[in-house]
């Protein structure tokens, strides 16, 4: 099931993409008894989801996904984004590169490196990443698989993780990157408002039989950027959630943006950072296409 946020009349509203009719069941309208905003809707776990798919037999409620206006599946998260650096090997070798801008002679992490992000970064598809709130100019792109956690909990066994994962989603988790290396921490740099572009939907976890065989590509105006495999993560998501869970009780609807792969724009040479103008879309099926111009 692919769930989604829109906009109708300033209010958010929640639905249900049908891929094969290109058509949104506005919850709504179909079902009103429901939660009205995602998070509501995530902590009703197996019991609110069984009920809509028995609507999706029906065309109650029934609009043109065209007509819609996409918001950010959570459009207002309840805490910070948990975010993982360096999780990917190829991602490690690029920051060993001379030219990055936060180059670094690190091996590969022996633990997992989390930081955050605050919600104020989060919008939706399509909406412009802010580029000109940089003060340095030097706004970089990274697209990543994040989980969205269902059922909390804390002290979560990896054994047992996933039955803590309610379904994914995409980020575009953007950096400023020289801010980003003059605090000697990444919280600053990664979230200036507007940073997290999320989206397009979240597809629950019952319709993704292994994380692992997802892939991640990021294009910037066209030409592919990043390409590569959720199973080549450094540290999958059963550890990162059995890690998180020892010292903060997860929540639902947290979530947990997993790590970017390599060819990140810091990574060339010269820096392809964003400017004004170019368009970033990030793909990993089935969710979608995550894609925002850069303002």
């Amino acid at each position: 099931m692919l769930l989604i946020t829109f906009i109708e009349d300033g209010q958010h509203k929640l639905g249900v993409l049908d891929h094969a009719r290109r058509e949104v069941i506005d919850l709504a309208r179909a079902a009103p008894q429901l939660p009205r905003d995602m998070l509501a809707f995530i902590a009703g776990g197996r019991a609110v989801r069984d009920e809509v798919h028995e609507l999706m037999i029906g065309g109650e409620g029934r609009v043109p996904l065209a007509e819609l206006r996409l918001a950010a599946p959570i459009p207002r998260p309840a805490r910070n984004i948990f975010c993982v650096g360096k999780n990917y090997r190829d991602h490690v070798r690029e920051l060993q590169k001379p030219e990055s801008t936060i180059a670094s002679t690190d091996a590969l992490p022996a633990v997992p490196i989390f930081f955050t992000k605050a919600p104020s970064t989060v919008i939706g598809p399509g909406e412009p990443i802010p580029a000109w709130l940089d003060p340095t100019q030097s706004t970089d792109y990274e697209g990543e698989l994040a989980v969205v956690i269902g059922p909390g909990g804390r002290g979560i066994a990896r054994a047992g993780a996933m039955r803590h994962v309610y379904g994914y989603t995409i980020i575009n988790d953007v950096t400023a990157r020289i801010l980003q290396g003059r605090h000697q921490q990444w919280f600053l740099g990664k979230s200036i408002d507007g940073f997290c572009p999320m989206g397009p939907a979240i597809v629950t976890a019952d319709e993704v039989s292994q994380a692992g065989s997802l892939q991640v590509q990021t294009r910037v105006n066209g030409e592919l950027r990043q390409d590569a495999p959720v199973a080549s993560l450094i540290f999958d998501i059963p550890t990162l959630i059995e890690t998180l869970s020892r010292t903060m009780t997860l929540e639902p609807g947290d979530i947990i943006a997993t790590g970017t792969p390599a060819g990140v724009g810091m990574g060339f040479k010269p820096p392809k950072y964003l400017k004004k103008g170019d368009t970033v879309a990030i793909t990993i099926d089935p969710i979608g296409t995550l894609e925002n111009p850069v303002g």
